[in-house]
């Protein structure tokens, strides 16, 4: 049986468009900060790049900032924080890009469907507030991206919203939003900082003064002419209204796997969700033991816990959320893309709920 890809959280196939523009790319001689023809078809091929990136976020081509991920821009971000108060805080639940960089702990509670956000009195300097979990897919305030508030300033990761759903923003936008072109059908490699503040970051990296001083070193024109290209091909997905044929695919998933197990958590399935993300909790059975069953079985997934050093570490996501380490450790998530099929899903629901079987029966 062919294999089946559901791990599109993870990292997504690359999309036609993207390729396209890639080979494209590759034949521009010129640099773009040279001033003859060739330099100056290399800048132009950025600058569309750019716009590009630029249409599907909802700000201006000059406030995108490119980088080498979304990792890369989180760092760059959080370097300015001086500016905003100086400290930076990110939630229990934000991805390890954004947590590592962490000073404070915040004390709110979360429910189980993660809805309980801290409020502003508690926030105070720049603070990441991420519009959609990598995990579970759960969307935070109500699927727009959390504006900055009195007293402090946002940070939002937009990876995995972009190009699924639209990115909307609050009355107020937030300071700084990051994103990741693999996310979307681009390439690995290249992401994006979007800097709404009035004032440009102070670089990181230095020397030729490139991405107008924000950003030194020769940009990666094939990994941004892929990047443009997905975006502009993302955005109209959206408008499209594919994703919501992926929702209808994840529903259809997730009743075939209730109707294996009773046992089994979908969680925030009562709240708004990214289109395609289903994190299931089984307690009892180690989310990397299903992980490994379905890899042999012909599926790619992944499990809600993170590997470090060796050692297996229930989702510290799930955890903040107020689940269990026994449930938090029993977390696979599958995530689904615009090529995936009913075939697809109920083909691994069949064959996670035969292997579920058998996991019923050794322990009993």
């Amino acid at each position: 049986m062919a294999r089946v890809y559901l791990d599109h959280n993870a990292t997504t196939p690359l999309r036609t468009q993207a390729r396209a523009a890639m080979i494209d790319a590759m034949d521009i001689l010129g640099n773009p900060s040279s001033v003859h023809a060739e330099g100056r078809a290399a800048k132009m091929l950025v600058e569309r790049a750019r716009t590009q990136v630029a249409e599907l976020v909802g700000c201006k081509p000059q406030q995108v900032i490119f980088t080498s991920s979304a990792t890369e821009a989180a760092a760059l971000a959080v370097a300015q924080k001086a500016r905003h108060g100086g400290t930076f805080t990110a939630l229990p639940t934000e991805h390890d890009c954004l947590g590592i960089w962490s000073e404070d702990t915040l004390t709110s509670a979360y429910d189980k469907d993660g809805q309980s956000a801290p409020t502003a009195p508690e926030l105070r300097g720049l603070v990441a507030l991420s519009a959609a979990n990598s995990e579970t897919g759960i969307l935070g305030a109500g699927g727009r991206v959390n504006g900055s508030g009195e007293g402090f300033s946002a940070l939002c990761d937009i990876t995995q919203m972009a190009g699924k759903i639209p990115v909307a923003y609050e009355a107020v936008t937030p300071s700084y939003a990051i994103l990741s072109a693999h996310k979307m059908g681009g390439p690995k490699g290249i992401g994006a900082l979007i800097n709404f503040t009035a004032d440009d970051p102070e670089p990181m990296l230095r020397g030729g003064g490139q991405e107008m001083n924000r950003r030194s070193g020769t940009e990666n024109i094939t990994g941004i002419a892929g990047f443009g290209a997905a975006a502009r091909a993302a955005g109209a997905d959206v408008a499209a209204g594919r994703w919501d044929e992926v929702a209808q695919l994840r529903s259809i998933l997730e009743k075939a796997i209730a109707s294996a197990s009773d046992q089994t958590i979908f969680v925030g399935n009562e709240v708004d969700r990214l289109p395609n993300t289903s994190c299931m909790l089984t307690p009892g059975w180690k989310g990397e033991t299903q992980v490994m069953q379905m890899d042999i079985a012909g599926f790619a997934i992944s499990a809600g816990s993170a590997c470090s050093s060796g050692k297996v570490k229930a989702s510290k996501v799930l955890l903040a959320m107020g689940y269990y380490e026994a449930e938090a450790a029993s977390a696979i998530r599958v995530s689904l893309g615009l090529e995936t099929t009913q075939d697809d899903v109920l083909a691994f629901a069949d064959a996670w709920a035969r292997r579920f079987e058998k996991h019923q029966m050794r322990a009993a």
